[in-house]
């Protein structure tokens, strides 16, 4: 973003040691590293045949936390009559932004780094570092520091840390800030807070996207709120038979998520 931005710092829920359970050597710790990452692919995969609602909202706060301009869009992810994936905006209203402007790298950012999903394919791209085990709500994870080993021109990369599921091997949450190359100083990035949710029974989805700082440019400061909701899951069914991994049987009870903040 030019000149505008955001960086999350909500509340994050409180993360406790997992004592109750051994830590990880360092070959263990690559061993998870290998298993998650193809976890992620498959997740990757899976998401593609999937229909949602994104819904997108970034606020200017003035002095005292005042709200100013807002931009707000409403998409759905769908597929059409030939099976092409392709996205509908069903609510963009007037854009009233005053002090800052959503570049491409902005755009490229909500498509692909904060719901981040960290694949096979991706994996040699970045340094993961095992951190440690931790408890988020109930859920006994792993989590790792991520950052790009080094960057190429128009790509953009996610810098922070990610909470695995010891057991399902998948991204619950994740937490950090956008990096990549750019030409401007005044091209500001945020920290930001991606929640995901079991939404099939196997796959774990990115739900809840939110973003609260200041960033800070070369002649002005500008205090944002940004939140990113995706919902509404829906498999896209063809004729065609698509399958990932092992089959997917009902769930009788999928992993309770971390707590989202409450709904504005």
């Amino acid at each position: 973003m030019r000149n505008f931005i955001f960086t999350l710092l909500i509340s994050a829920p409180v993360a406790l040691l997992g004592a109750d359970k051994p830590e990880l050597t360092e070959a263990e710790a690559q061993q998870v590293i290998q298993k998650f990452a193809a976890k992620e692919a498959e997740f990757a995969l899976a998401r593609e045949v999937y229909t949602y609602r994104q819904s997108v909202k970034i606020q200017e706060l003035g002095t005292g936390g005042q709200p100013g301009g807002k931009y707000e869009i409403v998409s759905d992810i769908i597929f059409s009559a030939n099976g092409k994936r392709t996205e509908k905006v069903v609510r963009a209203p007037a854009n009233s932004l005053k002090e800052i402007l959503l570049t491409p790298e902005d755009e490229q950012d909500l498509r692909s780094v904060q719901p981040f999903v960290l694949t096979s394919k991706d994996i040699d791209q970045y340094l993961v570092r095992y951190i440690g085990r931790e408890t988020l709500d109930e859920i006994s994870c792993f989590s790792f520091s991520v950052k790009p080993k080094k960057m190429e021109k128009g790509k953009r990369y996610f810098q922070g840390t990610v909470w695995v599921d010891d057991r399902d091997l998948q991204i619950v949450k994740s937490y950090g800030r956008a990096t990549g190359i750019v030409k401007s100083e005044n091209n500001q990035f945020p920290k930001f807070e991606t929640f995901r949710e079991q939404i099939d029974g196997k796959y774990w989805f990115p739900t809840f996207t939110t973003a609260t700082d200041t960033l800070n440019f070369k002649d002005n400061s500008v205090r944002i709120k940004m939140t990113v909701r995706y919902e509404d899951y829906k498999q896209f069914k063809s004729d065609t038979k698509i399958t990932f991994g092992d089959v997917v049987e009902p769930a009788a009870s999928p992993q309770k998520a971390p707590p989202l903040p409450p709904k504005k």
